[in-house]
């Protein structure tokens, strides 16, 4: 492994789609042994101050984290944003404006499901489920659990809500120079998340890094659950050759998944490690 403080620089709470409070994430991320930690909900600030305050309390050195969805040549991606300055005045427009996407999108999901006969009124099940948080898909799959219509969060997805479903309902998401233009104006910087899930090719992951690296990016992940021993080797030869900054975390959601775990991903050798630009940042 690489040398430096053990890191997990991707990970998700309660503040979006994940399934403990940011403070319990925290506290179970020191318990692993995580010493450089950043929280990156999906397309929401709300968890880092009560991340940041558990963190520092545990010992850890805490980064802003945020992943963002984004659009890239009509295909969605998403970019991990690190070490911003929260109170950035263009982050309240950009996150207003995120959130009322993911309604539009729960409303239509909901008319597609309901249509389906899987239920009624389930907009405002799905809602409940959300409670103050962002609307999305998993708090659907809650919704369907509640209902008996499934049985667990994964057969909800298989059948309802995942890629190809019925729930599968896309979104006019900002577009990949917008958000990252939203994170380095901030002082951030900006990575891309698990190039390989989404099922491009090399040769397109290479045009997306070109594009990204363009627009003010500065890295990707090259180690995270799922990625093969040969699509990393990919990765980290890509990083090189583009002397660009690798990133790495446990994208964890649930301590139910058990395919992913705090401060855990693939071992892995590299150089340009996002941590040592981190770091010196907060030097």
């Amino acid at each position: 492994m690489n040398s430096g403080p053990h890191f997990d620089l991707h990970m998700h709470s309660s503040a979006s789609d994940g399934a403990l409070p940011p403070a319990e994430v925290m506290q179970r991320a020191a318990a692993a042994g995580v010493e450089l930690i950043a929280l990156t909900d999906h397309d929401t600030l709300d968890g880092l101050d009560e991340a940041r305050a558990a963190a520092e309390s545990q010992g850890m050195r805490f980064v802003n984290g945020v992943e963002l969805t984004a659009d890239w040549r009509g295909r969605v991606i998403h970019l991990v944003g690190l070490n911003f300055d929260a109170q950035a005045p263009a982050f309240e427009a950009y996150m207003h404006n995120l959130m009322q996407l993911r309604d539009e999108r729960a409303r239509v999901i909901a008319q597609k499901l309901e249509k389906r006969g899987l239920g009624s009124n389930l907009y405002e099940l799905a809602r409940e489920q959300a409670g103050e948080t962002q609307i999305g898909r998993p708090h659907f799959a809650k919704a369907l659990m509640l209902l008996g219509k499934v049985g667990s969060m994964q057969e909800a997805f298989d059948a309802y809500l995942g890629q190809g479903t019925v729930g599968d309902v896309k979104a006019t998401w900002p577009s990949y120079s917008e958000a990252t233009e939203l994170i380095t104006e901030a002082g951030g910087m900006v990575v891309l998340a698990h190039p390989t899930k989404y099922k491009f090719t090399f040769t397109k992951i290479r045009e997306l890094m070109a594009d990204l690296l363009e627009a003010g990016a500065i890295g990707l992940e090259v180690s995270f659950p799922g990625v093969t021993p040969g699509h990393q080797h990919e990765l980290i030869k890509l990083a090189q050759q583009r002397q660009c900054y690798v990133s790495a975390g446990s994208d964890f959601h649930s301590p139910d998944q058990r395919w992913t775990s705090l401060g855990r991903y693939p071992a892995f050798k590299a150089e340009r490690l996002i941590t040592e630009r981190l770091l010196a940042a907060s030097a």
